[in-house]
């Protein structure tokens, strides 16, 4: 059982719980080594349990401690502990990151600033870019993994974890864990997924910000899953840019070849869609205090169906 002043390897005090997650629990922690504030995240006991989701952990955690971003939550150092209880954890610790979640904002303020939006999306985009080039995919690029720190700068968070996942161990065979609502259709069909899936998703984060709701709801995952497989989300306001329109359009081509080719191109698009604009690319400031905000897209959910799926499809929504 975690509680608070709880020393893991002898290095890593945890402090206070600020999430919990579908992964497991993240925690404000001191290293006693270096006497600075770190982020640790406790991966739920199920996982632990299964070696081969360990060892791609281990491994995709030394590729993302390589990773040198702005965008990208900076990873310091992974390793397992045996608690009081007898029990074992595996644990991650990264940069502890001051910010306002995403989600948060947008909750606050109702819908983004075309200019605002555009600045989350470039800087995002040129984050995933980074993440890609190095055989890394997100998988659940979604708000509340988007914290804004004081100077506008965007921190994703949340990285790695979902791709190293092995979703058999952890649930039924045709489940995969993550949040439907801005969830690729490859990714909700239980396709391969790559760089394209985090497109699609912080396509979807865009329309969120523009429109103050993802692309598309439901009354269950399920539901959502099968909309973004077969619908086309509501057509954005007209007063939006026509640029801006045509970005979010493409970022959720159900088509992977139809999106943007790197993240790289998506960013360069976003700063160029509202280039003439006299608000282009404002700072996305912080409006008031920060701290975690629970929020519906916070939740992971799991759904699952029978092997044929929806109109003969396997459909596997997180």
């Amino acid at each position: 059982m975690l509680s608070s002043e709880l020393v893991l390897s002898g290095r890593y005090r945890l402090d206070d719980r600020v999430a919990t997650g579908g992964m497991g629990d993240v925690w404000r922690a001191t290293d006693l080594v270096l006497g600075r504030q770190v982020a640790v995240k406790v991966l739920l006991p199920a996982l632990v349990s299964d070696p081969d989701f360990i060892a791609r952990f281990r491994a995709e955690a030394r590729i993302m401690a390589s990773l040198r971003s702005a965008g990208i939550v900076q990873v310091f150092d992974c390793g397992e502990d045996e608690l009081p209880d007898g029990s074992h954890a595996d644990y991650l610790v990264m940069e502890f990151v001051e910010g306002e979640p995403l989600s948060k904002r947008i909750e606050a303020a109702g819908q983004l600033e075309v200019g605002e939006t555009m600045s989350v999306v470039a800087q995002v985009a040129q984050a995933l870019h980074a993440a890609h080039a190095r055989g890394i995919v997100h998988r659940d690029v979604k708000p509340s993994n988007l914290l804004v720190q004081e100077d506008g700068t965007v921190v994703l968070v949340d990285f790695g974890v979902a791709r190293s996942t092995n979703v058999t161990s952890i649930t039924s065979t045709n489940a995969v864990p993550g949040t439907a609502l801005y969830m690729a259709p490859e990714q909700a069909a239980g396709r391969p997924v790559s760089g394209a899936t985090d497109i699609y998703a912080l396509g979807a984060v865009a329309y969120c910000c523009l429109t103050g709701g993802p692309p598309f709801t439901g009354d269950n995952p399920l539901q959502v899953a099968v909309r973004h497989l077969d619908d086309e989300p509501p057509e954005l306001p007209h007063e939006i840019p026509q640029a801006v329109r045509d970005l979010v359009a493409r970022a959720l081509a159900k088509d992977p070849a139809d999106r943007y080719p790197t993240g790289a191109a998506m960013a360069k698009a976003a700063r160029e869609a509202i280039s003439d604009s006299p608000t282009a690319m404002v700072p996305v400031a912080l409006r008031g205090a920060t701290g975690p905000a629970t929020t519906r897209d916070d939740l992971p959910t799991v759904a699952t169906v029978p092997a044929g799926g929806s109109a003969g499809r396997q459909v596997v929504p997180g």
